[in-house]
């Protein structure tokens, strides 16, 4: 069947003899989540290491795999008249819902190259090359239909040939679609005050020379920051549009950097660059070397807040209170090897509506209680996490807590597993005493964090965030709880290893977040993983029982008992060793921290300064999901925790500057900025007034009067058939 050992090893013998580069591909993914995955050199001794269990294939494309190079179509329209433009080649794959759709060339020299629609920006065609993989049989897409293998023999064409005929295709399903002009009045409005223009050749060429002078994004050395001072360059001071911006991005900056980011990322960052206001004007860039095309640009370097430094500078205005947002989790982060992995796709294919980031929240956790009290770094990390998913109303939360139940249950594990709900501090620390290796799991948790956050609603609760700070601390040590009169009440846990992964809506949970919730640490200590907006498409998924190497896993973990005689008393954890090049990449983010906490506000110190220690306890978990028997944190388990703690270490400064008030009258003011961002950076005052009812005529004048005395609103007029209306736009 599709995806089991011998046929993804005999695949892989299969495409490696043939002079292709095969790389491995996490089940139900598209993209590898190897570092540096672009030169993975497997040979046949290898292969077996890697397609091992279920997973998928994937060719790395260009000069690694002789040169082999693919047209992947996009749409139904360039399948259709694909055969119209393209040279003939006895190599195709696709799917059964996208036939044909790769077009596969041997073409020496060839770049990567994306056209997409000039009024939705949806992908039409992609000429893919080195710095870019494709999957192939007996790949399985995320939707579960089967890739053909690549079995014909792809033509030898000339690469300047084949990307003018990629272009022409490009072309005729832009026609096909829009007419041979695609019609302005159908195109969508500039996406921010300076949206760039289509360059010229010149322009793009000199923009591609300085895309080449900028460094690359390196995790854990602020590359979000230069990825985003990259963008910056292109569409604002070269005044590219944002396609053009985005396939140069792709072509010359991406495949440097360490780990390539996804389209996704790429789009993201280039739309947050071109909505932003700049302290330059717009093209700068562009003219300044237009006038002078002599001017050094190896000379460039970026800060870590992604300005630059000299007279060849493009620094963005933000806004000093304002940190950028990273988006969503980057689909490679989504996975993890071993027990993890297993478990997000035991989810996954039961789930009726999908949720990866959601999928993967609750796996960690459920790993992380699995080996509580049991392993520890060689600093004295251990694996208590509290995590939070984020995701709509019926979206599908509930499904990964259920998975979590079913899989502690089927283990014989089910005592690991805490109460749902949490009555007092007294009654937490009870449940702790009796199972010190214990995962609460709590649903409407952004509800029970405004309730526990505030000791006039329920006094009796307002000391639960307390006795869950000190036990996340304790997990090293000794856990004394509250001095009573009666000997017998004192509470005294040894190593205490609790986890928490709680689920709730985006209001809920971002209206909890307080100013003291922040100085205090608690937030700082939750991993939060949101998922994308919106709700996923329902499925069909039929019930499953717990596929038997999770029940094995689990259960050997429930076994595996280190320590002497005295070890339910006096845990005495294995030490899981960290690799130099694993250290490596922890200094580095160490390095980054430090830097940060000297620019913060205390907010951001108070978040950044717990990001190298979570990041420990991921990479803790992450070890031992991939090798139960002898974990081990090398670079690839160092270097997914620190991305991901980084990206949500970003994404939460982002949030709270969204969200946390201080007082009700900086609370107003957020929440009419958010009504305003959410209209597209523009509002009428009469939408506005709709959206704000819960404010007083008086209130709400008040907020608009400050937000645009301090700048962060412009009013302005619009024409209309009556009179004009005033309408409101973000600074």
């Amino acid at each position: 069947m599709p995806g089991d050992e011998d046929t993804l090893l005999s695949a892989a013998r299969s495409y490696l003899a043939r002079g292709y580069r095969p790389v491995p591909v996490p089940a139900g993914s598209k993209a590898p989540v190897l570092p540096g995955w672009q030169r993975l050199t497997l040979d046949a001794d290898s292969l077996p290491a890697h397609f091992n269990g279920t997973g998928n294939i994937g060719l790395i494309l260009g000069e690694p795999s002789g040169r082999l190079v693919d047209v992947d179509l996009d749409c139904p329209e360039a399948r259709e008249l694909a055969a119209e433009y393209l040279p003939p080649t006895g190599a195709r794959t696709g799917r059964p819902s996208a036939p044909a759709s790769h077009w596969w060339y041997i073409a020496p020299g060839a770049r990567t190259k994306r056209h997409s629609d000039p009024v939705d920006r949806s992908a039409i065609v992609e000429l893919r090359s080195t710095g870019a993989q494709t999957l192939v049989g007996p790949s399985v897409h995320p939707g579960g239909e089967l890739y053909d293998s690549l079995v014909g023999e792809p033509s030898a064409v000339d690469p300047a040939r084949l990307a003018a005929c990629v272009a022409a295709l490009a072309e005729a399903v832009v026609r096909a679609r829009h007419g041979e002009v695609a019609p302005t009045a159908e195109r969508p409005p500039p996406s921010g005050p300076r949206a760039g223009r289509p360059a010229g050749e010149d322009a793009e060429r000199r923009a591609a020379s300085y895309l080449d002078a900028m460094p690359p994004a390196v995790s854990g050395q602020g590359g979000h920051n230069r990825t985003y001072a990259a963008a910056t360059a292109l569409v604002h001071g070269f005044g590219l549009d944002e396609p053009t911006a985005l396939n140069l991005l792709l072509d010359r900056y991406n495949p440097r950097c360490e780990p390539p980011w996804s389209e996704k990322e790429l789009r993201h960052k280039v739309a947050e660059a071109a909505t932003k206001p700049h302290d330059r004007p717009f093209g700068w860039l562009r003219d300044s070397i237009a006038s002078n095309p002599d001017v050094d640009l190896s000379q460039l370097t970026l800060t870590e807040s992604g300005s630059s430094v000299g007279s060849a500078g493009c620094r963005s205005r933000q806004g000093s209170d304002r940190p950028p947002d990273p988006g969503p989790i980057p689909d490679r982060l989504l996975r993890a090897p071993g027990l993890i992995g297993e478990v997000i796709d035991y989810n996954l294919a039961t789930a009726t509506r999908p949720q990866p980031t959601l999928a993967l929240a609750a796996a960690v956790c459920l790993q992380a209680v699995l080996a509580a009290r049991k392993v520890r770094d060689e600093r004295g990390n251990r694996t208590n996490l509290y995590c939070v998913g984020v995701a709509p109303s019926g979206a599908g939360k509930d499904h990964a807590r259920k998975v979590n139940k079913k899989i502690l249950f089927a283990s014989g594990l089910v005592g690991h597993e805490g109460n749902e709900d949490l009555a007092s501090d007294a009654g937490l620390v009870t449940a702790v005493e009796a199972e010190p290796a214990s995962l609460f799991q709590i649903d409407e948790f952004g509800r029970f964090l405004r309730t526990i956050g505030d000791p006039k609603k329920a006094p009796h609760l307002y000391n639960v965030l307390t006795a869950l700070m000190k036990l996340y601390s304790s997990a090293d040590t000794v856990f004394r709880g509250k001095a009573y009169a009666d000997k017998k009440r004192n509470k005294v846990i040894d190593q205490p290893c609790v986890s928490v992964y709680g689920t709730t809506v985006p209001e809920h949970f971002f209206e909890s977040l307080t100013a003291d919730s922040l100085a205090d640490g608690f937030v700082a200590r939750l991993f939060v993983f949101e998922s994308p907006p919106g709700v996923p498409p329902r499925r069909r998924s039929p019930a499953a029982p717990v596929p038997e190497p999770i029940v094995d896993a689990a259960r050997w973990w429930g076994a595996f008992a280190p320590g002497g005689n005295l070890r339910s008393e006096h845990p005495e954890p294995l030490v899981v060793a960290t690799t130099p090049e694993g250290g490596a990449v922890f200094d580095r983010l160490a390095a980054m921290v430090d830097e940060r906490l000297g620019d913060e506000t205390d907010a951001g110190r108070a978040l950044w300064a717990r990001a190298e220690e979570k990041a420990c306890r991921l990479a803790l978990v992450h070890a031992c999901s991939a090798c139960c028997e002898s974990p081990v944190i090398d670079a690839a388990a160092a270097g997914w925790a620190c991305e991901l703690s980084e990206h949500l270490t970003r994404r939460m400064l982002y949030v709270c500057h969204e969200w946390v008030a201080e007082g009700q009258f900086d609370a107003r003011q957020k929440r009419v900025l958010r009504i305003v961002r959410g209209a597209d950076g523009k509002i009428s005052r009469s939408d506005l007034c709709r959206k704000t009812q819960w404010l007083t005529q008086r209130e709400r004048q008040e907020v608009i009067d400050n937000l645009l005395e301090t700048g962060q609103l412009h009013q302005g007029a619009e024409v209309t058939a009556t009179k004009p209306r005033v309408v409101y736009a973000l600074a």
